[in-house]
């Protein structure tokens, strides 16, 4: 037994060599290591000396802004000023939309959620960006169901849904989205290309059903408007994504919440500020079955072309004079563009896949 042993043994492989010492213990190393204090400290020095661009971000919560608000009554005198001085976002009081419609607008948009999954697909067949989508589709925005409809609210059925209400209020706040645009660009001084031809704007219905909690995946889904319009049936908060950062505002009851897109930004050649994609729903809580939104998007046509827009004198700042000399003949002067124009359907599909999160979409036309 004892030989078999002593064989074993002289079979096993010398891991240290025949003059190597044996591996060190922890009491022949504690002279070598630094004291966990030690390192401490060192590691403390490095993280001082890295320069501010390699510190790593933190997450903050969205800051609670206060929502700018806007008269559109004719007797107010500063509205131009007031629509160019806010950052992309605020919300319109004194507007024309029956808050009776908007709650028989909603109710009808709550019993789209109520149908059967197979006739919310087909009374509302994807044809992008309308249609129906699910939460766990594919191609979804990730924050839920969602109807998209054109202007006319058409949808595979004509008898067993009723959207007569629905209709109605998309055409009331499509009629506040053309004038605002139209405001706009006499407060910025760029032509309007929507002006007495409907053919130059979409509008898209984007009813969706928020998520519980306080997330703020995506600006409400990114896809290009002009702008964006939701009525505040009652007291909600909503988060929203504009280049100064994320955000919270909460809308006066009744009021229109306003939020100016990337077209806007491009067509005033950066005049105007920008929110990314929809507001969208914050602090839902836990139950959020009933709880939607209704946004109305007012877009170019798909085959258009967005660039900067031709400058003309705003009006209403001392420039009466001159702009009847442009009038008689004369042009305006030039100011050097910040865009390059691009298609809108290509860019529309783009945002709307790609989810842009943090660089601005808009980056890659800047000249």
């Amino acid at each position: 037994m004892a030989s078999s042993t002593h064989k074993q043994q002289q079979q096993l492989p010398n891991m240290y060599g025949a003059t190597a010492a044996p591996p060190p213990t922890p009491s022949t190393q504690s002279n070598n290591l630094l004291s966990t204090s030690d390192a401490a400290d060192a590691l403390s020095r490095l993280l001082h000396r890295l320069p501010p661009t390699l510190s790593l971000p933190t997450r903050r919560s969205p800051a609670s802004t206060c929502l700018p608000a806007v008269s559109l009554s004719d007797q107010n005198p500063d509205l131009l000023d007031d629509l160019l001085s806010h950052s992309g976002f605020f919300q319109l009081t004194g507007h024309s939309v029956p808050a009776e419609l908007a709650r028989s607008a909603e109710s009808e948009s709550l019993a789209l959620f109520d149908l059967p999954d197979d006739k919310k697909e087909s009374y509302f067949p994807k044809n992008w960006p309308l249609g129906y989508e699910g939460d766990h589709d594919e191609d979804g925005d990730g924050l839920g169901e969602s109807f998209r409809l054109d202007s006319s609210c058409s949808t595979e059925s004509s008898t067993e849904l009723s959207l007569d209400s629905l209709l109605e209020f998309t055409s009331a706040l499509e009629k506040v989205g053309l004038r605002i645009i139209r405001l706009l660009s006499d407060a910025a001084g760029f032509e309007n290309p929507v002006e007495e031809d409907p053919t130059r704007f979409s509008s898209l219905m984007w009813i969706s059903k928020g998520l519980a909690g306080n997330k703020p995946v995506s600006a409400g889904g990114f896809y290009p408007y002009i702008l964006c319009l939701q009525y505040q049936i009652r007291y909600r908060k909503y988060s929203l994504l504009s280049d100064s950062g994320w955000a919270t505002v909460t809308p006066q009851v009744d009021s229109l919440m306003v939020t100016l897109g990337d077209i806007a930004h491009v067509w005033s050649n950066g005049k105007l500020k920008k929110v990314r994609g929809r507001p969208v729903l914050a602090n839902l809580g836990d139950d959020n079955s009933r709880c939607i939104s209704m946004s109305l998007l007012i877009t170019p046509p798909m085959d258009s072309k967005v660039s900067p827009q031709p400058h003309k004198l705003p009006i209403g700042r001392g420039n009466e004079e001159k702009r009847e000399e442009q009038i008689d003949g004369s042009t305006a002067e030039e100011e050097e563009r910040l865009f390059n124009s691009f298609c809108f359907e290509d860019y529309a599909w783009r945002v709307y896949h790609e989810r842009h999160l943090i660089n601005d979409p808009l980056d890659r036309y800047r000249i």
